[in-house]
């Protein structure tokens, strides 16, 4: 899966007394939400074009990770978040801009961060397994000795159909083994089922989620970071 991806904004909102901020350049984007007292949980995140949106679609703040800061926000759960994504990358395979999700994890990765956050990768599907298995533990161990007491989430690659490829099954279990290594929860949208079933979600071109797919994944991924993240207040 390949994208072109422009990561260069400038967002900001003012949303019931809390500034949100989002700016960006290359393959990393900051994100904050700044309570008038609190001090925000710092998030990484690491993805590929479902999380750094493709063409016109899951741009700015119709993207999953800024509907989420912003629905956190609300709860309670303030965020200060790196999120570095790059279309057509994943653990072996080099994105639209040369990364794999090593790179992007030695970028958004510091130290003081609470929280780690893994999405896909479904590129990975040619990839020969002793191979993904590799690079796989040497990203996720890479996270835990930047931020060793950070939690850490891993979310396998979705696929928008029930009719999955076995190599894409392959991915997910080799990073189901390798998330508990390290002590990562590893979330399943494969067994999940997410967005079989809901053709509206995703694109034409039958891979890339639409703004409402963006829309969902932030459903379904803001209950899972607010597991990991206490409230401040």
């Amino acid at each position: 899966m390949t994208c072109a991806v422009s990561l260069v904004a400038v967002v900001a909102a003012v949303v019931g007394g809390i500034g949100y901020l989002a700016r960006g350049h290359d393959s990393a984007r900051h994100f904050q939400t700044v309570p008038l007292s609190a001090s925000p949980n710092r998030v990484a995140v690491i993805g590929d074009s479902y999380t750094a949106g493709f063409e016109d679609t899951g741009r700015g703040a119709a993207n999953w990770t800024a509907r989420a800061w912003q629905t956190l926000a609300g709860r309670g759960i303030y965020v200060s978040a790196d999120v570095a994504a790059e279309g057509g990358a994943g653990y072996a395979v080099r994105g639209n801009r040369g990364g794999l999700f090593g790179d992007l994890t030695a970028r958004a990765v510091q130290p003081d961060d609470a929280l780690v956050v893994f999405f896909g990768s479904r590129n990975d599907q040619d990839v020969e397994p002793g191979e993904l298995t590799r690079l796989v533990a040497d990203t996720l161990s890479l996270a835990r000795r930047t931020t060793p007491s950070a939690r850490m989430l891993v979310i396998g690659p979705p696929w928008p159909t029930a009719d999955v490829p076995a190599n894409v099954w392959r991915i997910r279990d080799i990073l189901s083994a390798e998330a508990r290594v390290v002590g990562a929860e590893f979330v399943d949208p494969l067994a999940e089922r997410w967005f079989v079933g809901r053709p509206e979600l995703i694109g034409p071109d039958g891979v890339h989620p639409t703004d409402a797919g963006h829309a969902y994944m932030a459903d379904k991924i803001v209950p899972l970071i607010a597991g990991q993240l206490p409230k401040r207040t």
